[in-house]
C-alpha cells in the first residue's frame, strides 16, 4: 500500500455543477407529483446532459459554501439565461421551494457582460436589487474525476440541487449551449439506453439516485432534513476486466483506500460475471458499452444520504 487514499489540493480544479429540479407548470398534468430535471445540449456533441456545466470559483474572497454556490447560479444564467435571485433583504421562509426570476431586459447584453468578467454577475444583481439565492442550493454530492487510461482536466466537483416550484423558461446561450428540455429522471435514463442522448457516469449514477425520489417535495425536503450532515468526496477507481469496465465506489468490497489510485486503474484478468458471482458487497457501475450501464448497490449509504437501487441490464441487451 502507499498510503491513505487522499487526494492533493492542487491534483484537482475546484468545480461546481448545479443539478435543477423543477414541479409541472400550472394547470399540471399527470403525474403531477413527480418532477422534471434541466438537461441542456452542449455545442460540442448532440446530446442532451443533466446539470449545468462546470463553473470555477472567481469569488476565492468569500468562504467555499459560499462562493461555489454564487459561481453555480451565475453559470445557469450564462449558460441557459436562468435567473436563481431573490429580492433583497428577504430571507427564504421554512422549507419553500425556490423560484426563478424572469430574465433581464437586454438579456443577451447582460450574458455577454458577465462571459467577459463574471464580476458583471453581482452588477446585475445590484441593478435588479436582487441577490444570488445560495439558500435555494443544496449540497448533494461531490466527485473526483477517475484516472481514466487518456489525458485530461480532472475536476473536485461540488453537485447542488436546487428544487424550484415550477420550470422557469430558459434561454440557452447559443455558444456553449444549444438547446435545453425539461425530462423526468426516468425520461433521460430511457432516452440514454435509446442511444437518444449520452451520460457519464456519475450523471447516469445521480439520475438513478433522484430517480428514488417520487415527488419533489419529498426530494425538497430530504434536502433539507440532512443540510448538516455532510458529504463524503469520491473517488472512482476504475477496473478494466476481460470483457469491460467497472467504476468501484467508496464502499465496494474491491475498493482500496491506496493512493496509487490517484494515477492508476485496476485490472483483472477475470470477467463480469466472475466477479459478480464472487462479491456480495457492491457499490459500483458496470460499462458495458457507451449507453448501457449497470449499478450494484448492496451497502448502505453514509450521512443521512441515499443511493440508487440496483440497476441491471438485462443479458438481452448485451
Amino acid at each position: 500500500m502507499s498510503g491513505p487514499l487522499r487526494p492533493a489540493p492542487s491534483n484537482w480544479r475546484r468545480a461546481a455543477s448545479l443539478v435543477m429540479a423543477a414541479g409541472w407548470p400550472p394547470p399540471p398534468p399527470p403525474p403531477a407529483d413527480g418532477f422534471r430535471l434541466l438537461l441542456i445540449q452542449r455545442a460540442s456533441n448532440q446530446g442532451f446532459m443533466p446539470m449545468l456545466g462546470v463553473a470555477r470559483n472567481d469569488a476565492a474572497a468569500l468562504p467555499d459554501d459560499v462562493a461555489f454556490r454564487i459561481c453555480a447560479i451565475r453559470e445557469a444564467f450564462e449558460e441557459a439565461g436562468v435567473l436563481l435571485l431573490r429580492p433583497r433583504g428577504s430571507p427564504p421562509a421554512a422549507r419553500e421551494l425556490g423560484r426563478a426570476l424572469e430574465p433581464p431586459p437586454g438579456l443577451a447584453a447582460w450574458r455577454a457582460r458577465v462571459r467577459r468578467d463574471p464580476r458583471y454577475f453581482l452588477r446585475l444583481c445590484a441593478e435588479l436589487d436582487c441577490t444570488p439565492d445560495i439558500w435555494a442550493l443544496h449540497d448533494w454530492s461531490n466527485w473526483l474525476t477517475p484516472f481514466l487510461r487518456r489525458p485530461g482536466r480532472r475536476f473536485d466537483t461540488s453537485f447542488y440541487l436546487c428544487c424550484l416550484r415550477e420550470p422557469p423558461q430558459s434561454f440557452p446561450d447559443l455558444a456553449e449551449v444549444v438547446g435545453c428540455q425539461w425530462l423526468s429522471p426516468s425520461d433521460a435514463i430511457n432516452r440514454f439506453t435509446s442511444k437518444e442522448i449520452w451520460l457519464p457516469p456519475p450523471q447516469f449514477y445521480e439520475l438513478r439516485r433522484l430517480d428514488g425520489f417520487s415527488s419533489l417535495s419529498g426530494l425538497h425536503n430530504f434536502c433539507l432534513d440532512r443540510a448538516l450532515e455532510g458529504l463524503e468526496r469520491w473517488l472512482p477507481i476504475t477496473l478494466l476486466t476481460a470483457d469491460g469496465m467497472l467504476q468501484l465506489f467508496p464502499g465496494d468490497e474491491l475498493y482500496l483506500e491506496d493512493a496509487k489510485f490517484l494515477e492508476h486503474s485496476m485490472s483483472t484478468e477475470k470477467k463480469i460475471e466472475e466477479l459478480m458471482k464472487e462479491g456480495k458487497k457492491f457499490h459500483r457501475l458496470v460499462i458495458h458499452d457507451q449507453h448501457l450501464y449497470s449499478i450494484y448497490v448492496t451497502v448502505e449509504a453514509k450521512y443521512k444520504h441515499v443511493y440508487p437501487k440496483s440497476y441491471v441490464v438485462g443479458k438481452s441487451h448485451l
